[in-house]
């Protein structure tokens, strides 16, 4: 009985703190109006005032600027006005937005259970200002002032309580999709690295209000199961020194190919994030899943088999188990700690992926493969981020496997990103791969985060390990941005001025243009790429020593031996999004005829020694493939907070070799499908 006494004491003080009337800043103009009327009446003053007092600098009307710039304020206890933060680009469009709140009169504060209290609010300024005047000022939080203990017993107001993340040290989670919309406010910044992906959310929050963006997609919902399902995490506690948040996660979808396959995957999830102190995070997340995908996919993820009975990789996420004869279960494990103890340093260790570079490919490293452990040291000092990177990798082929244990490897990476002027952004790039010879193990010489990895390669031996060189190179413009990537992994410069094809000039190129708010419609992205490497690049005459992990490219998911060109495009509008994508390409595959055995040079785990020629060697060589693949995807963004989407998406793919390749016959199949999923990483199949 007392328990239930209680209860009801602890419901009823409750509901009467969350009843406490909240009231909005009073201009004189609005203080005959009812209180319904007050937040309307409110914002429109704020619109006039802007309206009435800004002036556009001139070198934004000179560059025909085209965006929107989130304006975050407050108003104070004393009914002051104050900018918080402004994610523009321009320093002049900073300072004038500044200059204009200056302006405002003192009004009456906003007040809570009568007392007054500090809130704040976003403002999504339009330019060119004829747009401003649809634009909608959205209350962004509340903090209470005054001392009451039974409110803060029950932490009726918080700050910043949406989003944690934001603040913190956590990895941005990385798809394609997202981190277009942040390529643009990144590119606008002198100073910014956009190439070693996922960012960290407190690096962006430099450049980028989040939370602001976050905050024009709120739907407003009073009960409990509406907020969470289109606005929150599902739980989020948060003490004095700690924060965690807990969500569940889906990925549900439905289809069909042409070849008359019923496509599903069922993917559940549970995601955990938070942050203990203000420089320590951490996150961990459990995907189980089955599924059955269109029959290429099918097809790919079977050739790739590990030794030991499993009869697939699920590209891009591990190793599946058989379901229901015709269908794969495959469980996902992901997670990782974040440190940060100042400015210059971030350390990071876990089992996730990584990304180098600035296209849709990349030719140093890549998301395609299975995840692995890795450790992470990102340095930022003047205009240089440093990245160092040690990962454990493995083979699954049975050639390697010993007692049903797979054969390790081990590689590291750094990667020099340097501002070189305000356009300009110069790369460098060094990975070794080395396996455990003579119980060599985790080699001590490669920890040395600054050493030269191929003079070490060569001193522990000719064939102790395998290394690649990159450069890569970025040029900002207005509203493009040009990059390219040069990757090096054998070169003789005697045998690549004759133009013979010598084998073991190994090296590829990528080629690619963005172009933001193109022709001036806000939110559509374009981009455009080329990509070429020669055949043999990536891979070795030692089984372990090539460029790849569990069966799949550590760099471009088609290998070596091809050429592609791609074109995207991406639209978004409040919650809706659009995404479209062709490929063009050529491919040189191995024969599967049983009489021509050579290596040609576009399977990165196939002994280079196994070649047909020493000379005339070139890219498409051997079992040559026309490929063309278009996708089209539309949905629309459930929940903010969770990346929550449903979708429907529809892929076309034209596969045309010279004879069966042993992994993808000829065929020309589209497959269409529709779903929910928590969009947290990148699916990639198009091979």
């Amino acid at each position: 009985m007392k328990k239930i006494v209680s209860s009801f004491i602890f419901l009823f003080l409750s509901i009467s703190v969350f009843s406490q009337i909240e009231k909005y800043p009073i201009f004189k103009e609005c203080d005959s109006l009812n209180v319904s009327e007050i937040p309307f009446c409110f914002k429109n003053q704020v619109k006039n005032l802007i309206l009435a007092e800004i002036k556009v600098p001139e070198n934004i009307q000179q560059e025909n600027f085209i965006g929107t710039i989130n304006i975050v304020f407050l108003v104070n206890t004393s009914g002051n006005f104050n900018v918080i933060y402004v994610n523009s680009p321009y320093k002049e469009l900073k300072e004038e937005i500044e200059r204009v709140f200056t302006k405002f009169p003192k009004i009456t504060p906003a007040k809570y259970n009568n007392h007054p209290i500090e809130m704040q609010f976003v403002f999504p300024l339009s330019i060119p200002l004829e747009n401003i005047v649809n634009e909608e000022i959205v209350k962004k939080e509340v903090k209470v002032e005054t001392i009451q203990q039974r409110e803060e017993l029950l932490d009726v107001v918080t700050k910043n309580t949406l989003f944690p993340e934001h603040k913190s040290e956590l990895n941005i989670p990385f798809t394609h999709a997202e981190y277009s919309s942040y390529d643009y406010y990144l590119n606008q910044v002198n100073n910014s690295h956009t190439a070693v992906k996922p960012y960290v959310y407190s690096e962006v929050e430099k450049y980028i209000d989040l939370d602001a963006q976050k905050n024009k997609l709120i739907k407003p919902k009073t009960t409990w199961f509406g907020k969470k399902l289109l606005n929150e995490h599902m739980a989020f506690v948060k003490g004095n020194d700690f924060w965690f948040t807990v969500d569940p996660g889906v990925d549900l979808q439905l289809g069909k190919d042409s070849e008359g396959i019923k496509t599903f995957n069922n993917t559940r999830s549970v995601h955990i994030n938070g942050g203990l102190g203000k420089n320590f995070n951490f996150s961990t997340s459990f995907y189980e899943s089955q599924g059955r995908f269109a029959n290429y996919v099918n097809q790919y993820a079977e050739s790739i088999k590990p030794d030991g009975g499993n009869p697939a990789i699920i590209p891009g996420r591990g190793i599946a188990k058989e379901f229901n004869s015709d269908a794969y279960d495959y469980p996902v494990a992901e997670a990782y700690l974040s440190y940060t103890p100042n400015k210059t340093f971030n350390f990071q260790f876990g089992n996730g992926k990584n990304f180098i570079g600035d296209g849709y490919r990349s030719l140093f490293l890549s998301d395609v493969a299975s995840p692995y452990p890795f450790f992470k040291i990102n340095t930022n000092f003047w205009k240089i981020r440093y990245t160092n990177l040690w990962m454990w990798m493995q083979d699954v082929r049975p050639e390697l496997t010993v007692d049903g244990a797979y054969k390790q490897k081990f590689m590291a990476i750094h990667y020099l990103s340097w501002n070189a002027t305000k356009k300009l952004n110069i790369g460098l790039f060094e990975t070794v791969i080395w396996e455990d010879t003579n119980n060599r193990g985790f080699d001590v010489n490669y920890l040395n985060p600054l050493i030269f990895y191929t003079a070490v390669e060569f001193s522990t031996g000719s064939r102790a390990g395998n290394t690649l060189l990159g450069l890569s190179l970025k040029y900002k413009l207005k509203d493009f941005s040009l990059y390219s990537q040069l990757i090096l992994d054998e070169f003789r410069a005697g045998e690549i001025t004759s133009s013979n094809g010598w084998w073991a000039n190994k090296y590829g190129i990528q080629l690619g243009v963005k172009y933001y708010n193109a022709f001036h419609i806000e939110n559509l992205y374009l981009q455009a790429e080329y990509n070429a490497v020669r055949p043999y690049t990536y891979s070795h005459d030692e089984l372990n020593l090539n460029y790849g992990h569990n069966n799949q490219p550590l760099a471009h998911l088609w290998g070596s031996n091809f050429k592609e060109v791609i074109g995207i495009a991406r639209f978004t509008k409040d919650r809706w999004f659009a995404n479209a994508k062709i490929i063009l390409g050529k491919k040189g595959f191995d024969f599967n005829n049983g009489t021509d055995t050579f290596s040609y040079g576009g399977n990165v785990f196939e002994d280079n020694d196994n070649r047909a020629s020493d000379y005339g060697n070139e890219i498409g060589q051997g079992n040559t493939a026309n490929i063309f693949i278009g996708n089209l995807q539309v949905g629309y963004l459930v929940n903010p907070a969770t990346n929550l989407k449903l979708f429907g998406g529809l892929t076309f793919r034209d596969f045309n070799p010279d004879a069966p390749t042993g992994v993808f016959d000829k065929s020309n199949s589209t497959w269409i499908s529709f779903g929910l999923k928590t969009d947290l990483f990148n699916w990639n199949f198009d091979f």
